[in-house]
């Protein structure tokens, strides 16, 4: 056993870390810049599948490939992990003929792989490689070789996987993303794979779960500002503006009689309608509890009127409420 190494300075080993992370991010700057045809190939082969994505590797391989495979199932692509050695062993039954199949392999030579891919060849499974080698055996027997090759590995001396390791992940990344645009998955289809936990919640969660909907604080126009007073500060600083038959044309916030009171001091009786912000922000119902956070945020304000197809005021969300149900 080597002795130990006196430990460097903290500059030493920062720069060390910084040349790992900056030779990565090259790598993957790279193969994104050749990035070509046969990517596009893949991704068709991905979207006409009628199965599941069977995703294979070795060793360190293996373990990006696993990931792979979750990062499609939970983006709406069924996959599943097969080991290739196992797959020998009894676990070649989880492959249907309506699959397809990724396999990683940076050489293209893992002996290991060569009878899962033959018994893949035999079903008609396409076959996407992700390979530094389109002429390695790997390569000759895929369907699709996106290339996945690295000028150097992070580790001094090649001693072990890992700027390849990341640019196969980071492909396997880019597959799964840009399918699931091409099929149209969406916020909430994403949501319904995950319903536990904060993210489920917050992926979940409506507007209509927080907003308040009874004993709504509005006013019509012609109402004097003396009552808008009293409802600002009884109903937390935000009255929606209605006309006659309920539908929104303005709002009055707290900040709206905040800077009305540094013009002048005789506004009670000034009719709310002079007073209100035509061009209110609002929100619907049936909207995503995020979306309108992320309204509120980028406006700067506290409180969106909910409002039906129409312009028909059903409700009022506030953040601090938006904050206390997980939608932030």
């Amino acid at each position: 056993m080597s002795k130990a190494r006196p430990a460097a300075d903290h500059a030493a080993l920062v720069e060390r870390g910084k040349r790992v992370l900056a030779l990565e991010a090259g790598a993957v700057r790279r193969v994104a810049d050749g990035l070509g045809p046969a990517f596009a190939q893949a991704i068709e082969l991905l979207a006409a599948a009628k199965g599941r994505v069977i995703v294979s590797g070795v060793g360190k391989s293996g373990l990006i490939a696993s990931k792979i495979a979750a990062t499609f199932t939970s983006t709406g692509t069924p996959a599943t992990f097969l080991h290739p050695v196992d797959s020998l062993h009894g676990d070649l039954g989880i492959v249907g003929r309506d699959d397809v199949a990724v396999v990683l392999s940076k050489s293209g030579n893992s002996d290991e792989l060569f009878g899962l891919v033959n018994q893949l060849k035999r079903l008609g499974i396409p076959i996407i490689a992700l390979t530094s080698d389109a002429d390695s055996p790997l390569g000759r027997q895929a369907t699709v070789v996106v290339d996945a090759s690295v000028t150097e590995e992070a580790c001094p001396e090649t001693l072990a996987p890992t700027a390849s390791t990341t640019v196969a992940l980071a492909l396997g990344d880019a597959l799964a993303v840009t399918l699931l645009e091409v099929k149209g998955f969406r916020r909430e289809d994403f949501a319904a794979l995950h319903p536990g936990g904060a993210l489920g919640r917050k992926l979940l969660l409506r507007v209509a779960d927080v907003m308040l909907n009874q004993d709504l604080p509005t006013l019509t126009p012609d109402r004097p500002m003396r009552e808008c007073v009293v409802l600002l500060a009884e109903k937390r600083g935000t009255v929606a503006v209605v006309d006659g038959q309920g539908s929104l044309v303005g709002v009055v916030t707290s900040g709206d009689l905040t800077r009305l009171m540094e013009r002048t001091d005789r506004f009670l009786d000034l009719p709310v309608g002079d007073v209100m912000t035509k061009t209110a922000k609002t929100t619907r119902a049936d909207e995503l509890a995020g979306t309108a956070v992320s309204v509120m945020e980028r406006h700067g304000i506290m409180a969106l009127p909910v409002l039906d197809g129409g312009k028909k005021v059903v409700g009022i969300v506030h953040l601090h409420d938006l904050m206390k149900a997980g939608a932030v």
